[in-house]
């Protein structure tokens, strides 16, 4: 039998979730200046988990998440491609490769910057920096059943304070999401 990774993902205690978020994110951080140790990682997800007051090291942790999305949208925006246009491009319309060896290389470059934008936003939302919601949405759309968009999921209905079982949750998250808009002048 399977394990039931939704009920996984969205029953696990949230400071056990960000924790391993945070270390499966340990490299990308470091390139963009955090160091991260075991306490570290430890006392961040224990503050984003009770909300507790901003702090100088989650400032720069969000600073460095945004610089990692970024880096990784770069990584899409070769093929001229968005994140939510790469959830629904197949590897035979990236052009770039002829031989296994350069389409696996292209197909593993492809996937992780897919999965650290995923990560990396859900980890913002996490911090309350709703930048990249929009990405947590149109993944959880597109796939429901994703382990991103679950991690996805939760970390937005944590930051938005939306029940995450809502069976209309993604018309919740836009409507949420759209309130949060500064108003047009």
């Amino acid at each position: 039998m399977l394990p039931d990774r939704e009920g996984a993902l969205a029953n696990a205690p949230l400071d056990d979730l960000l924790k391993i978020l945070l270390r499966q994110y340990r490299r990308p951080l470091a390139s963009h200046g955090v160091e991260l140790s075991d306490a570290d990682i430890d006392s961040l997800a224990a503050d984003i988990s009770t909300r507790a007051p901003e702090t100088p090291s989650r400032a720069n942790l969000r600073v460095a998440l945004v610089a990692a999305v970024a880096e990784s949208e770069a990584v899409l925006a070769r093929w001229n491609l968005t994140f939510e246009q790469a959830l629904t491009t197949g590897m035979d319309r990236i052009p770039g490769w002829e031989t296994t060896a350069e389409f696996l290389a292209i197909a593993e470059e492809k996937a992780n910057a897919e999965l650290r934008i995923a990560v990396g936003a859900a980890l913002l939302a996490a911090l309350g920096d709703v930048r990249h919601a929009d990405k947590l949405i149109a993944l959880y759309a597109h796939d429901p059943h994703d382990p991103e968009a679950q991690i996805g999921k939760r970390l937005l209905s944590f930051s938005a304070q939306l029940d995450s079982n809502a069976p209309d949750w993604v018309a919740q998250a836009r409507a949420w999401l759209a309130a949060q808009a500064p108003p047009a002048d």
